[in-house]
């Protein structure tokens, strides 16, 4: 295994190790598991967790959840299995092998109460200089946009909920992709500064949904001269702030 870091999340509540090179826990993540509002006894699945930033996170705020990270990447799934042992809770949180490009059904498990997932932001090689080996998996999504939202909406139940972040310029495809199966869209967009259009949204659905479409209000990560965070987001990354939904 490669050389990795051992970092901390939420205010120091959460052990991470992850590789020193490739792709690292950073905002997405954080802003994935401050979105996760799991129920008491719910169970979640988070579809491509890597490490585990997201998904010990989101089981730290949610402590009478169970959850379930999907990892194809054997190196990234190791330490995956390794976090949730060095965080000591292999009582309700498991990271088990597969590839969304592969059927829900191959994985032998129930459908979920909710699932997350931060896709790779690209599946077209074309759009961008390409990544560093190391990245590409995190970067690159060799089946497609598509292949990430089927499985989501098979991974949850009949009025279970799927939560994605993703680039605000897919935003489009995202709702199309994930509408066959899933409505009651709400989508949250987060702005780098107040003066600068969305890089992100998070986006919340519901397997058979049909309520309309919310857009909810703005998160902005950055005041220009202030803090590196504005102090909503400081608290959001300790860990004393979550990012609900309507």
């Amino acid at each position: 295994m490669d050389a990795t870091t051992e970092d901390r999340l939420l205010d120091g509540r959460i052990r991470l190790r992850q590789p020193v090179r490739g792709y690292r826990a950073g905002m997405d993540a954080a802003l994935l598991a401050a979105a996760c509002d799991a129920k008491a006894g719910q169970r979640v699945l988070e579809a491509g967790c890597g490490p585990g930033a997201a998904l010990l996170a989101a089981a730290s705020r949610n402590p009478e959840s169970s959850f379930t990270g999907v990892e194809r990447e054997a190196e990234a799934l190791a330490l995956a299995q390794e976090n949730i042992s060095l965080n000591g809770l292999e009582d309700r949180v498991e990271a088990v092998a597969g590839d969304v490009s592969q059927r829900f059904s191959t994985l032998g498990l129930a459908p979920f109460d909710a699932a997350l997932a931060n896709p790779p932001f690209f599946d077209d090689p074309a759009a961008l200089r390409g990544p560093a080996p190391e990245k590409a998996a995190a970067w690159m999504a060799d089946e497609g946009l598509m292949a990430w939202t089927e499985f989501l909406g098979k991974a949850v139940r009949e009025g279970g909920t799927v939560t994605v972040i993703h680039r605000a310029d897919r935003l489009a495809d995202l709702l199309a992709l994930l509408a066959p199966k899933c409505g009651s869209f709400q989508v949250r967009p987060i702005h780098p500064f107040a003066d600068e259009p969305a890089k992100r949204v998070l986006v919340r659905a519901i397997k058979t949904g049909k309520a309309p479409l919310k857009l909810l209000p703005a998160l902005v990560l950055h005041d220009r001269g202030g803090a590196k965070h504005r102090p909503e987001v400081e608290a959001i990354l300790r860990g004393e702030a979550a990012l609900p939904w309507a």
